[in-house]
Order: structure tokens, then C-alpha cells, then sequence
């Protein structure tokens, strides 16, 4: 057993030296004007394949966060079996003796038939439930021969005690290992404590591309494993099944790894499972929207949540802003079927995606003083590499102001709850304060204090 571990470390540290030599020559060969060496590309195959250790450990925030967590990862397919090992983690070492033992459900998947990139890969998921709230909990996950580190999460608790926070980020999508990286790791620094981690879409440019999701996995390393994510589909996550290329106007499929490395609750309509649901937060909704298609359908689906909502604060996320930053248009469907819905039941925050710049901004009341709200505080922002110009176009054509708006930044949001106030502060990727806001709930109504 001990010779077994040491040939698969040395087989790993090989494998790593492999990819830093290859993407040194790389770098060098571009600078030098050369093309790139015609093996790169099955080094850095190899580099996204999974082996015989557990890796993109990821956490997926549950409908009920007080007592249940979903937990992902994959292996090679040569892995038969899976297991979390969970236990209430204490300062002793000796708290691993009182965990339990649950196994995962396990699929095995060969994506190598449509991208040129792919392979076959064993996805184990489960949600575990019956946790105790407002509770440290240490867990790993393998098999009896190979398994991961012990990693911590702390489930939700009574919100009325003290103040909690999430983080928000926009466009992961481009030169994910290579910039994003400093900005989720910046975030997780800024705000260590945060509850969950809310991705508005585009996790990735190519839907289906292994290596791109290898580069999302390793960009946050940890953090993935220890902070719950909350994650909707952008149109980078639907792409045709055509090799190694994005093509526009072919049949369009979601990332074919979605559904296998997220647990995600099954609580929306059935055609958008994991793509849509909602999250129950002690004081705190959170309901998750897939802008790609299905809109009005959503609509239907999204009234009926709203209406049996007994939340203090409501937020929504979703992938195509409802106006836009950086188009002259917004997008009709969504503020057809669901900018109403968001001004009926008082939705507190819109976070979306897509357009790679930043605006913040609101639709206020006539009948009150210019400090109160009719609907969310829409805010649109991007968190990975790729940038494009603001639009100079205005939001009054929707009844729409826009109160706060930047270009070429990468940038997170930490969103923090206390009671009847929500503080709402955007981060660039250096940690500089960007922007900020509150809102206060008084009389009924949503305060919004820029």
C-alpha cells in the first residue's frame, strides 16, 4: 500500500512538472512569435484529467442550508466507490473517530466522444441532510485507499444573533486560471466568512471544455470545497457538441458537466433542473434563474415562489441583465415577464452577469421620496479577464436610473445582512473599494441609501 502511494505521487508530481514545462515553452514560444508546440495540447489534457486522488471537491448550497449540504467531486473512472466522511469538527485531532460514513451516487461519464479535450471521468454527488444548524462540520471524501484532505463548513444558523455575509461575482469566463484566480482568492481574503458564493453565469467561455472547467476548479482551489456555491447557467454554459469550438446557431446544450459536479436543489420547474431553483436562508431568499430560455415559463414558477415567500430580504440572480451595461438594449423577455413580479412581491437585489462592465441602479418610486424602491437594485458586474466598453445608453426608457457604473474592472461583491439592513460593498480584484450601498427595511418598504 505504502509503494502504491508513493508510484501515484511521484506519477502526480511528474505530471505537474509536465505542465509548468510546457506552459513555460508556451509562454516563451509566444513571445519569441513561434506557434504553439503541436503536443501542448494533450499535456494540457493530461493536466485537466482526474486519477485515482478525489479533486473539484465543491459544495453546493442546499434548499435548507440549516440542515443539509451537497458535496461533489470526481475521480478516475478506475475509482469503484465513494464515500463523504462527515463528523462535527472540534479543536482535537480525535474528532475524525466519531464521523460517519456515507456513500455517494456515482456516475461515470466519457466526454472525449464530442471534445477534443475530453475523457472519462466517475462524478460522485450527494446531499446530505439532517445536520445540526449553526454547526462546524469537517468532512473528506474518497474510498478506503485514496482520499481527499478534511475540509470545514459551517451550516446556517439563527440569522437574529449576529450578521452574516455571501460574496457575488459576475463573468468568471476568460483567462479563468490565469486572472480570476486573484480575484476569488482576494474575495475569499476580504471576506472569509462568507456563507455561500453566488456565480452569475459564464463559469466558462466553451460550455463543455474540460480543461476550462479544470482552470475554474483550480482557480479556487479550497474555496470551492469550504464556501457552498450558488451558480446559474450564462450562454457560455450552453454550447453545441462540436469539438473544440463554440459555434453559434447550432443546437445549444448545457455544459455536459453540470449536472454531474453540482448538487443544486431540484426544487424548480423539471425542464431546468439545477439550472433554477431557490435557497431558504434563515431570514434570506435566494431564488437562482435560468435567462437562457424558458422565460415565461420561469414566470409562472417564480410568482408562485414569491408568493408563498415568508423571507425578510429576497435576491435573485441570473445570467442576462434585465438593462444592460454595455448594450444599447435591454433584454424585453426579462422585463416583460419578470421585472414585474420583482416590483409586486419587493424583491430586494437583481445579481447578474454578461456584459462585462459594471452598473448599478433602480427603479424608484413616484408616489414616495426618491430614497424608496420599486423592485430590486439591479447591479451587473464581471469578475474575470475579459472587459467590454459601457454603453452610454441610459436605463429611463425602463423607468430605471442608473446610480453607479465602471469599465475595464474586475470585481466582487461581499453583501452583508443585519437584521433590517443589508450593506452591499464591490471590491476590485487589488481589494479596493469600488462601490456601496445600503438598504434598510422601514415601514414596509426598502430604503435604499447610495
Amino acid at each position: 500500500m505504502q509503494k502504491l502511494n508513493k508510484e501515484i505521487i511521484k506519477k502526480k508530481n511528474i505530471k505537474g512538472a509536465l505542465l509548468f514545462f510546457a506552459l513555460l515553452f508556451y509562454t516563451f514560444s509566444f513571445s519569441q512569435n513561434e506557434k504553439k508546440p503541436k503536443d501542448l495540447s494533450k499535456i494540457v489534457k493530461t493536466w485537466a484529467q482526474p486519477d485515482v486522488y478525489p479533486d473539484h471537491v465543491v459544495l453546493s448550497v442546499a434548499e435548507d442550508p440549516t440542515t443539509a449540504i451537497g458535496i461533489n467531486w470526481r475521480t478516475s473512472p478506475t475509482d469503484k466507490i465513494g464515500y463523504v466522511e462527515i463528523a462535527v469538527s472540534y479543536g482535537t485531532p480525535y474528532f475524525a473517530t466519531r464521523s460517519q460514513r456515507i456513500k455517494a451516487e456515482k456516475i461515470n461519464y466519457d466526454t472525449s466522444i464530442n471534445l477534443d479535450d475530453g475523457f472519462e471521468s466517475s462524478f460522485y454527488g450527494i446531499t446530505i441532510k439532517d445536520l445540526k444548524p449553526n454547526t462546524l462540520y469537517a468532512y473528506r471524501v474518497g474510498n478506503d485507499l485514496f482520499k481527499s484532505e478534511w475540509f470545514q463548513f459551517k451550516t446556517a444558523g439563527n440569522p437574529k444573533k449576529e450578521p452574516y455575509s455571501f460574496i457575488y461575482v459576475g463573468d468568471a469566463q476568460n483567462y479563468i486560471l490565469e486572472l480570476w484566480s486573484r480575484l476569488i482568492r482576494t474575495a475569499f481574503k476580504t471576506m472569509p466568512e462568507a456563507k455561500f458564493v453566488i456565480h452569475a453565469g459564464d463559469l466558462v467561455n466553451y460550455a463543455h471544455s474540460e480543461t476550462e472547467w479544470n482552470d475554474w476548479f483550480d482557480a479556487g482551489g479550497f474555496i470551492h470545497s469550504e464556501i457552498p456555491t450558488i451558480a446559474i447557467p450564462g450562454n457560455h454554459e450552453y454550447s453545441p457538441y462540436i469539438k473544440g469550438r463554440n459555434v453559434f446557431g447550432e443546437k445549444q446544450f448545457l455544459s455536459m458537466q453540470w449536472q454531474r459536479q453540482f448538487s443544486f436543489p431540484e426544487n424548480g420547474p423539471k425542464k431546468l433542473k439545477k439550472t433554477c431553483y431557490f435557497i431558504d436562508y434563515p431570514d434570506l431568499k435566494v431564488i437562482a434563474l435560468n435567462s437562457n430560455l424558458e422565460i415565461k415559463l420561469q414566470s409562472k414558477w417564480l410568482k408562485n415562489v414569491l408568493a408563498q415567500n415568508n423571507k425578510k430580504w429576497i435576491v435573485v440572480t441570473y445570467h442576462h441583465p434585465a438593462f444592460s451595461a454595455s448594450r444599447k438594449e435591454g433584454n424585453e423577455e426579462i422585463i416583460k415577464y419578470w421585472k414585474p413580479l420583482f416590483e409586486e412581491y419587493n424583491v430586494d437585489l437583481a445579481l447578474q452577469g454578461h456584459d462585462h462592465a459594471y452598473t448599478r441602479g433602480a427603479v424608484y418610486t413616484k408616489e414616495l421620496k426618491s430614497e424608496y424602491l420599486k423592485g430590486p437594485v439591479y447591479v451587473v458586474s464581471v469578475s474575470g479577464g475579459k472587459m467590454y466598453k459601457l454603453s452610454s445608453e441610459g436605463w429611463d426608457k425602463y423607468g430605471a436610473i442608473k446610480n453607479k457604473k465602471g469599465q475595464y474592472l474586475q470585481l466582487f461583491q461581499v453583501i452583508t445582512i443585519d437584521d433590517n439592513k443589508l450593506f452591499y460593498k464591490s471590491y476590485t480584484a487589488s481589494g479596493k473599494l469600488f462601490d456601496n450601498f445600503e438598504l434598510n427595511k422601514k415601514e414596509g418598504k426598502t430604503q435604499y441609501l447610495k
